[in-house]
């Protein structure tokens, strides 16, 4: 008798190597500083290394707004448990101006972020005027030619195996 195939149970599932045990991350376990006081001592601590600040100032340079670089500042903070989502939100709004201060002190222009940027859209009466424009030319006016499309357009039958007959 010729053996059947043989399950294997103890073999690992399909996309066991993505995933870790509840709590093994970092951002799973209680946070090194529950409070925004003790978060804002550790963010400060960062900020009087040169080198940190020096990378801050440089992407200040680039043009990237505070408030981004605060998001992703508080977000790693997150990712490496040193505090939690909430307090990470409470500390954003010290950490942009504290990034402020620190480019006000060293003369570097800086975007905050919550400015509105200038867009390139036209007034109203600009609108207005190119449309009138276009009439006077000809190019835009009545709606016939817009019926005539329509009538132009025919309905076809439909065919093939599971077209409806009539």
């Amino acid at each position: 008798m010729a053996e059947v195939n043989e399950v294997t149970f103890d073999a690992p599932i399909p996309g066991q190597s993505l995933t870790h045990e509840v709590g093994a991350r970092p951002w799973q376990q209680p946070a090194q500083y529950p409070t925004v006081e003790g978060a804002l001592d550790w963010y400060l601590s960062r900020f009087e290394q040169r080198e940190t600040t020096e990378e801050l100032l440089n992407v200040m340079e680039m043009g990237i707004p505070l408030t981004v670089i605060a998001n992703s500042l508080q977000l790693g903070a997150v990712l490496e448990g040193v505090h939690s989502i909430d307090v990470g939100i409470l500390v954003t709004p010290v950490l942009i101006e504290m990034m402020a201060y620190i480019a006000e002190q060293n003369g570097i222009e800086f975007k905050v972020g919550t400015e509105e940027e200038d867009s390139p859209k036209p007034s109203e009466s600009l609108i207005s005027a190119a449309i009138q424009g276009l009439e006077e030319r000809g190019v835009v006016g009545d709606e016939e030619p817009m019926a005539e499309e329509e009538e132009e357009i025919e309905e076809e039958e439909p065919k093939g195996l599971m077209a409806r007959r009539q």
